[in-house]
């Protein structure tokens, strides 16, 4: 079957099949990298992407349940200024990513702070709860998505 979406804001559209997974299918039709296939089980969280403003893992998305979304990748993300925020955020806390848990800390982040500008250290936690990072301190990047909320905070309100 043929599905439409929105991929990182253009209007896109992908052959799938039945047992198609999301993630395979940004990364196989689309070249899209960034969500890396790590466990297919929704437990690593390597693979998140946003699903209409979600931060969802897309390995555990039947790729037809993508049909007349809004998704955005860390390759689309990275282009935003919400992004440098986020960016921002990790480099004053000193977080260094290895590249494959990256788009699962960015983009939860963002979810988190697109719902809650202001979160205190436990819904941080819970936010990044599924993931899975063995390059970052859960403490450092408790510290992080604080120092983001405020780069974003800035730029938004100009405190």
């Amino acid at each position: 079957m043929i599905i439409g979406f929105i991929l990182n804001g253009d209007d896109v559209s992908a052959r799938v099949e039945p047992g198609d997974r999301l993630v395979d299918v940004l990364r196989e039709q689309f070249r899209l990298i960034g969500a890396k296939a790590g466990c297919y089980a929704g437990r690593c969280g390597s693979c998140t992407i946003l699903l209409d403003s979600r931060a969802v893992p897309s390995c555990m998305v039947p790729a037809f349940a993508a049909r007349n979304t809004e998704i955005i990748t860390i390759e689309g993300f990275s282009q935003t200024v919400d992004y440098l925020d986020i960016e921002r955020g990790f480099q004053r806390a000193g977080i260094e990513t290895c590249g494959y848990c990256t788009a699962a800390k960015v983009l939860t982040a963002h979810a988190l702070l697109d719902k809650n500008p202001d979160p205190d250290d436990e819904a941080i936690r819970a936010a990044l709860s599924g993931i899975q990072c063995r390059c970052n301190e859960p403490s450092g990047l408790v510290a992080a998505v604080r120092e983001a909320a405020v780069a974003r905070q800035r730029r938004i309100y100009g405190r």
